[in-house]
């Protein structure tokens, strides 16, 4: 059963953009971000039970979806986009996981369509990120903390603010540049500092907010710092984990398809021991926080 309701603002736009851009979102992980890919399948296996019923708030094209409903999980699929919400559906179908599919929303995580303590897990693996005024980003972590129930596991992922700079330093990445070059070209022209330190990058260093003029890729966001991020999801729940899921891969995960399938094994372990430090925290794109729901 699918429900709907409208969106405006951030939700609506950002809604726009994934609508327009659902074969790039489909080949990232897979095929531009494999490190973060498997570091989070690592620590989602870990933490989230098997045969619970689960919310992925921001689906995306359903990876992770997937591989919770093949550990026997009920998920219900939320995302502002209506035309990811279709590729997740079909992802499961066609993986023969249909019946694991619960309900799927097309809502904000900001207003859930979903019970009070009716979870045992929640994915918040997007919204955190395309959520640009902080109040918004605090009500997201209220309502994924009003559906958990009491012990309930919440894995949130926030994007780091250095990685836009690291980009819009060098060439384009390889994610970017199949999907959009001439955007991110153009982009890169109008995100150079400003020598009177008054323009847009400037004002990015202190806010973290990004729209698809200087950032196509993301469209509408916020970029965070470890100790914001930390702060944000701490106020609601018991840490249980902060790490960078890329850790010193970060610009490099296109390296990943050339190694051997012992080699990847033990750089994972190398990459999961590191991006829980300070140093490899900060090399990564990506921050993933684990925390419980206090009983």
């Amino acid at each position: 059963m699918s429900q709907s309701k409208q969106l405006l603002g951030d939700a609506a736009a950002v809604g726009l953009h994934y609508d327009r851009y659902v074969d790039a979102e489909s080949a990232r992980l897979e095929q531009f971000c494999p490190v973060e890919y498997a570091i989070t399948l690592q620590y989602l296996g870990r933490f989230v039970p098997e045969r619970c019923r689960v919310a992925e708030i921001g689906v995306g094209a359903g990876h992770y979806s997937e591989f919770l409903a093949r550990r026997g999980c009920r998920v219900d699929l939320v995302d502002v986009s209506e035309r990811l919400l279709e590729a997740a559906q079909e992802r499961l179908t066609a993986a023969g996981l249909a019946e694991s599919i619960a309900k799927v929303h097309h809502a904000s995580a900001t207003e859930l369509p979903l019970a009070d303590a009716s979870l045992d897990a929640v994915l918040l693996l997007g919204p955190l990120y395309h959520l640009r005024d902080l109040r918004e980003r605090q009500k997201a972590v209220q309502e994924a903390g009003r559906v958990l129930k009491p012990g309930g596991v919440v894995a949130a992922a926030g994007i780091n603010r250095i990685a836009f700079l690291r980009d819009m330093f060098r060439s384009p990445d390889p994610f970017s540049a199949t999907f959009f070059g001439e955007e991110f070209a153009e982009a890169h022209r109008t995100s150079q500092p400003d020598p009177s330190q008054q323009g847009f990058m400037a004002q990015f260093l202190a806010t973290g907010t990004l729209d698809p003029q200087h950032a196509p890729p993301i469209g509408y966001a916020h970029l965070t710092t470890i100790s914001e991020f930390r702060e944000l999801l701490t106020a609601g729940f018991e840490e249980v984990l902060l790490a960078g899921t890329e850790s010193f891969t970060a610009p490099w995960q296109d390296q990943w398809k050339s190694k051997s399938a012992g080699e990847i094994a033990s750089w994972l372990d190398i990459v999961e021991a590191t991006g829980t430090t300070i140093e490899g925290l900060a090399y990564s794109d990506h921050f993933l926080f684990i925390g419980r729901r206090a009983a």
